[in-house]
């Protein structure tokens, strides 16, 4: 009894975690709300975290935030300096698209 406590307050207290780090260069990478004028479109990238653990819910600024930083840790592989989200998030994954701005 007491070690399943143990295991499901450890879960509990991981569910706040964030376990996703900045890259190097993904800094620089600005996000904006919708697609930038006047940038050229570098590609998409499709990022995913997990969004619950052991049936309990992540905190969902958490997992917004985790899956913009996995996005702007791909923008520098596709040449861009900018990201957009291209929808909501859904499911623990989100698609983001990719400009270059030239900033």
């Amino acid at each position: 009894m007491r070690k399943s406590l143990a295991v499901m307050l450890l879960s509990l207290s991981a569910v706040g975690c964030t376990w996703v780090h900045m890259a190097p260069g993904a800094s620089a990478v600005r996000v904006t709300s919708a697609a930038p004028a006047d940038c050229q479109k570098r590609g998409e990238v499709e990022v995913s975290v997990k969004h619950s653990i052991a049936f309990v819910e992540r905190n969902q600024l958490r997992v917004r935030e985790e899956l913009e930083t996995l996005a702007r840790n791909e923008a520098p592989g596709l040449n861009a300096d900018t990201i957009s989200p291209l929808g909501e998030p859904a499911g623990g994954s989100q698609r983001f698209g990719a400009w270059q701005c030239g900033r």
